[in-house]
């Protein structure tokens, strides 16, 4: 427990302080107010096959706007020692990172990898993603004002998740609350990446809830951060 602890704390205190690090560097920061909505379904075939979709809206608060809008679905198959592997296609609709600007939703195609790995502790479970995905964005006219025919490959991007999940309440029907807590960093790769190899890091906070066997809810604060907004597409 204090090995897998370790890590997770490691890793946070790490983010934090590059974020701080990159942060003095930059001569701009903007920060940004959204909020996430998700659905997430869990289809089972087998024991060891299983079938995940999962739909999110997200959007500014103030002004209200819609900032990006994703689907994605991954087929798992369950490995032998807390270990699976997946393989999925995320359609991902990216808008304006500036709410006071108008802007088309540009599609991205994003087929994928991961490897998962869960490790349960006493009370306390981590699971670890690894996650490789290729990113391939529609065409745009020069000024971005429409779609044009066609994609282009932009890059590969890696990805690494640690979470730790905490149950501290039961209620009578077996349904529990749980504390989610992770860090998440991205690294691109490819021909086309120069100055942004890191792309960007996500620490979260969250508290999950069943409402049913197969029904929960989740609110939590998500803190992103991203180094050159000029060198990214999301």
């Amino acid at each position: 427990m204090k090995f897998g602890l370790g890590i997770l704390i490691t890793i946070l205190l790490t983010a934090i302080s590059f974020k701080r690090n990159h942060a003095q560097e930059s001569k701009t920061i903007t920060n940004q107010n959204l909020i996430w909505y998700g659905y997430f379904n869990t289809l089972h075939f087998s024991d060891k096959l299983f079938l995940t979709t999962e739909f999110q809206e997200r959007h500014f608060i103030r002004p209200f706007a819609q900032s990006q809008f994703v689907t994605r679905t991954h087929l798992h198959v369950q490995l032998s020692s807390g270990w699976d592997v997946a393989a999925g296609m995320c359609l991902f609709l990216q808008g304006t990172n500036d709410p006071l600007k108008n802007s088309i939703n540009v599609p991205e195609l994003r087929p994928h990898i991961e490897f998962n790995y869960r490790q349960k502790l006493n009370k306390l479970t981590f699971e670890h993603r690894y996650k490789i995905e290729s990113r391939f964005f529609h065409n745009v006219n020069s000024d971005r004002s429409d779609l044009e025919d066609g994609y282009f490959f932009g890059n590969f991007r890696f990805r690494y998740r640690i979470q730790a999940t905490i149950p501290f309440a039961t209620f009578r029907n077996g349904g529990k609350v749980k504390l989610k807590v992770s860090d998440e960093i991205h690294i691109n790769a490819g021909h086309s990446i120069v100055l942004n190899t890191f792309d960007q890091n996500r620490i979260y906070v969250g508290i999950n809830t069943d409402i049913t066997k197969n029904l929960s809810f989740e609110i939590g604060y998500l803190n992103w951060f991203q180094k050159d907004y000029r060198c990214r597409l999301l």
